[in-house]
C-alpha cells in the first residue's frame, strides 16, 4: 500500500496538544498515513520519528524577540521547506503559529502548487491585520477555526472555512476532577509557558503575592510550571517563599482546586475560564513589541474569553498595570466581594459555552481526511479548490 503523505508544522505548546489530538484521530482514518513536519513532543509520540519536536526553541513571543532570532528562524525555515519539497506531502496541516507559517504557506503554495494546504486554529488577523485576509485565501485551501464569529470573516475573504469548535472542550474534560472542591485559601499563579515571559510577570505575581499574605497568613500560592526548566526559574525567582508551591505541570489540576488566580494572556486563560476560576489577567512583553502592536491590533481586549464575550468579562492588567500593587487588590476583591465572584462564575459559564461541543479533533481531521480522499495530483483539474465532503 503505497504511504499517504503529510506535512504538519506546529511551533507552541497549546498547538502541540492540539496537532496531537488532531494526528492521533487521523491515524485511525487514514491507512498507511505518513507524517512529518515540526511540532512538541505531543505530536512527535503520535507522528514518530518523521516529526521533529522543535517547540523549546521556536515558542517565543513578541516581534523584538523574534527579530533577534532572525537567523535561526531563517535557517529552519528553508531547512523544513527543503524537506516539504523532497517529501511532496498531499496535505499540509499549519497550526496556528502566523508569524512562521503564513510565510511558510506561501513558500509551499509557490513550490508545490498540488499540496493542499489546511490552516487549523486560525490566526487573529481579525484583531490585528484584516488585510492580510484576500493574500491567506489565495493561500489557503481550507481555514478550520475554533470560534464561531471567525468562520463569517474568514468566509467574506473567499476563503473556504469551518468552525470545528474549540478542542479544548475536549482536553479540559478528560482533566477534569470529579467532586473537587475549590479551596478559598489557595491561590493559584499562572505565569506562562515560555521563560521570556515568566521573567517578565513572575516577580509582580510574587510581590502581590507577599502583600496579600501579609494580611492574611493562612493563604497558599501554588505554580504549575509548563516545563522542569521553568519550574527551576520559577523557584529561584520565588525566593525560596516556603508558602509558594511549585509544581511541575498540574495546571488544569490547580485551576479547579483555587479559590482565585491570576493568570498570563494566552490559552491559559480560556482554560481557567472553562473551569469557572475566579481571575484576573496580566500581560507585558518588551515596550517595542507593545507599541508595535497597539499600532496594528483592532480590538479593545487582548483577553480570549472577554474577546470571545465582546465585553470585558475577566479585569486585564496589561503592561504597567500588571503591577503587584493592583494585582493584590483584584485578587483581595475576587475573594472577599462574593457578588462580584459569583457574577463572574456566571459570566465565564455563559462565555465558554460559546466554544462548541466535545468532537472538534474529529470535526478537524474529517475536513484533512477528505483532502486525502481524492489524490490531489489526480483531482487538481476537475477540482482545484475543493474536496470530497467526508461522509
Amino acid at each position: 500500500m503505497a504511504a499517504r503523505v503529510m506535512y504538519v508544522v506546529a511551533g507552541e505548546l497549546s498547538g502541540d496538544a492540539h496537532g496531537a489530538g488532531l494526528l492521533r484521530d487521523l491515524r485511525g482514518r487514514i491507512d498507511g498515513l505518513e507524517i512529518h513536519g515540526a511540532g512538541g513532543p505531543a505530536m512527535a509520540e503520535v507522528a514518530g520519528d518523521g516529526l521533529e519536536d522543535w517547540v523549546a526553541d521556536a515558542a517565543v513571543m513578541g516581534a523584538w524577540e523574534v527579530v533577534k532570532r532572525y537567523g535561526w528562524f531563517r535557517k529552519r525555515f528553508y531547512r523544513m521547506l527543503a524537506d516539504v519539497e523532497r517529501l511532496r506531502p498531499e496535505v499540509l496541516v499549519l497550526i496556528d503559529y502566523p508569524g512562521f507559517n503564513l510565510r511558510f504557506a506561501a513558500r509551499v503554495r509557490e513550490r508545490l502548487p498540488d499540496t493542499r494546504i489546511i490552516y487549523y486554529i486560525s490566526p487573529q488577523v481579525w484583531a490585528w491585520n484584516k488585510g492580510r485576509l484576500p493574500k491567506m485565501a489565495r493561500l489557503l485551501d481550507e481555514m478550520l477555526c475554533l470560534f464561531p464569529f471567525e468562520q463569517p470573516i474568514f468566509e467574506g475573504a473567499g476563503l473556504r472555512t469551518t468552525w470545528v469548535g474549540h478542542p479544548l472542550v475536549d482536553e479540559l474534560e478528560a482533566a477534569r476532577v470529579p467532586g473537587v472542591e475549590r479551596d478559598p485559601g489557595l491561590v493559584g499563579l499562572f505565569p506562562g509557558s515560555r521563560e521570556r515571559e515568566v521573567s517578565r510577570l513572575f516577580p509582580a505575581m510574587v510581590e502581590a503575592a507577599a502583600r496579600l499574605r501579609a494580611g492574611r497568613p493562612q493563604l497558599r500560592f501554588a505554580v504549575p510550571a509548563a516545563s522542569p526548566e521553568l519550574g527551576v526559574l520559577i523557584r529561584r525567582m520565588a525566593g525560596g517563599a516556603d508558602w509558594i508551591e511549585v509544581g511541575d505541570g498540574g495546571s488544569h489540576d490547580l485551576m479547579q482546586r483555587a479559590g482565585c488566580a491570576v493568570v498570563a494572556s494566552g490559552t491559559a486563560t480560556l482554560e481557567a475560564a472553562y473551569y469557572e476560576l475566579p481571575y484576573c489577567l496580566v500581560y507585558a512583553v518588551a515596550w517595542p513589541t507593545y507599541v508595535l502592536a497597539r499600532m496594528l491590533v483592532k480590538i479593545e481586549h487582548i483577553g480570549l474569553v472577554n474577546i470571545l464575550a465582546g465585553r470585558e468579562v475577566v479585569r486585564e492588567f496589561i503592561q504597567a498595570d500588571a503591577e503587584p500593587v493592583a494585582l493584590s487588590r483584584e485578587l483581595a476583591r475576587l475573594m472577599d466581594d462574593e457578588t462580584a465572584r459569583a457574577r463572574l462564575i456566571e459570566d465565564l459559564r455563559e462565555t465558554t459555552a460559546k466554544l462548541g461541543g466535545s468532537g472538534a479533533h474529529e470535526r478537524a481531521a474529517a475536513r484533512v481526511a477528505a483532502w486525502f480522499a481524492e489524490n490531489p495530483r489526480r483531482a487538481v483539474a476537475a477540482s482545484p479548490r475543493r474536496p470530497v465532503d467526508p461522509g
